[in-house]
């Protein structure tokens, strides 16, 4: 099994120790998504530290303030590294406006670019304020305008209705906890439709732990439990799943 979005220099326990469990539990390879400067390079840091960790670099639309080309030219030097197999994330939040829209919007056009000029992925935060959906809206936009030839996940996947519009584009949609939730049914159905080849799984730890262990933090080895549900809504088999995510991510981020 794969974990394609985690933050190991977020989770509670020593890094060592949280990607021994994940092997212990299955999850072979996962990727450690930086969110700003300093956690750029402590992504890369553990991923030079451990075989089946690797890392994204980026730029949280929460930290986009005041984003510039120097801050662009940063990220694009990073992106140079071996074990970097994804620009991100990046994106729009309304959720927390701590920067404003136009530095959001900056700042995901100028990664969209890094990742087209890198050959890489690009990894997508979309959040919204509950009932509201201009942060959804205003990614797809912005994807359809600079993003076409570039790989898309669209991480912590939360948008059912417009699943369509994501398997239209060929975009990757990765399920994290939330999928297990009993209230988040429109959910699981938009994980029965997708493609096998756009399908991803998550954990986006240390948040959004699975049903299993709700309201505890989240590590890459809980990714099997959410892995567990997408497969039955899909009508397979753990395995099966497991052999589709893994090719996936493969494609994606050559490991």
């Amino acid at each position: 099994m794969i974990d394609s979005h985690t933050h190991l220099f977020l989770c509670e326990r020593p890094e060592a120790e949280v990607v021994a469990a994940a092997h212990d539990a299955g999850v072979e390879r996962m990727l450690n998504v930086g969110l700003d400067r300093d956690t750029n390079e402590i992504a890369i840091a553990a991923a030079d530290r451990h075989e089946g960790v690797f890392a994204t670099v980026g730029c949280h639309p929460t930290e986009a303030a005041g984003f510039d080309d120097a801050r662009g030219e940063e990220i694009a030097v990073l992106a140079a590294h071996e074990k970097v197999r994804a620009i991100g994330e990046t994106g729009i939040d309304y959720y927390r406006e701590t920067a404003s829209r136009d530095d959001q919007r900056r700042a995901f056009v100028a990664q969209i670019a890094i990742a087209r000029e890198r050959g890489l992925p690009v990894v997508i935060h979309a959040r919204d304020p509950e009932g509201e959906t201009g942060a959804t809206d205003d990614v797809f936009a912005i994807l359809d305008e600079h993003a076409d030839g570039v790989p898309v996940i669209l991480h912590c996947f939360l948008a059912p209705w417009r699943v369509e519009d994501a398997i239209e584009r060929g975009w990757y949609c990765s399920f994290s906890g939330i999928v297990t939730f009993p209230s988040a049914e429109e959910l699981r159905e938009a994980a029965a439709k997708l493609p096998d080849e756009l399908v991803l799984v998550e954990t986006d730890a240390p948040y959004l732990a699975p049903q299993p262990v709700r309201g505890k933090t989240n590590e890459p080895a809980h990714v099997v439990s959410t892995a567990e549900v997408v497969a039955e809504v899909r009508g397979v088999s753990y395995k099966e799943l497991e052999r589709t995510v893994e090719a996936n991510a493969r494609t994606l981020f050559g490991w």
